[in-house]
């Protein structure tokens, strides 16, 4: 039974999953849009949500709250440039409570046929 079983497997074990999220994360926030499966895009909204909310955490005054969520962001996210890019994100986002990104269904895959979708970064 999937009982408060969260999250989808994306046919892969978890430290790869981890790894393509964090990889499709930092595209994301450098091109503001990527094109992926509907089912992957899905997934990455969730965890690029919660990395830009607690991006927006460790901007806020709070010391304790901004170095936990440093922390955070820095397990998650490998490179130094996307946290800066994070950072800018967050500052952008400072006064919306949340849906920071969009998904936009596109034409199936030629090649098999998988449902495609545009995962962008709103303008805001």
């Amino acid at each position: 039974m999937k009982h408060l079983k969260k999250g989808r497997k994306l046919g892969r074990r978890i430290n790869q999953r981890k790894a393509l999220l964090k990889s499709l994360a930092g595209s994301l926030f450098e091109k503001e849009e990527v094109i992926t499966t509907e089912v992957k895009a899905k997934e990455l909204k969730i965890f690029a949500e919660r990395l830009i909310s607690q991006a927006k955490k460790m901007l806020s005054g709070r010391k304790e709250k901004g170095l936990y969520a440093f922390r955070k962001i820095k397990s998650r996210i490998p490179s130094g440039a996307k946290k800066d890019r994070l950072a800018e994100l967050a500052k952008r986002f400072a006064q919306r409570k949340g849906g920071y990104t969009q998904i936009v269904k596109i034409a199936p895959r030629k090649s098999d046929g998988a449902k495609m979708a545009l995962i962008r970064i709103l303008k805001d």
